[in-house]
């Protein structure tokens, strides 16, 4: 099982939460943009191999939104990418 760092009540199991998806650029002014692109963005979800920054609920804790980020390989929870600037 996967160990997720909650600020409040400390490291806990990941049943305590439930996943609340990656976390994504800002939404795109649909007018902006066009259909193929605003399609992308409503309906892919970025499934990249490595470090991931996601939205976790802690909805059987203290019932905080946290953003952590994960590597996709090995479910560890991490600092940060390694690839990050």
């Amino acid at each position: 099982m996967m160990q997720i760092p909650c600020p409040f009540c400390g490291p806990r199991n990941e049943s305590e939460f439930f996943y609340g998806g990656p976390v994504r650029p800002s939404r795109p002014d649909p007018a902006a943009v066009n259909d193929e692109d605003w399609t992308a963005w409503l309906t892919q979800v970025p499934n990249p191999l490595g470090p991931v920054q996601e939205h976790w609920w802690h909805a059987r804790g203290c019932g905080t939104w946290l953003t952590i980020w994960r590597d996709t390989r090995t479910h560890d929870v991490v600092e940060a990418p390694d690839d990050a600037g």
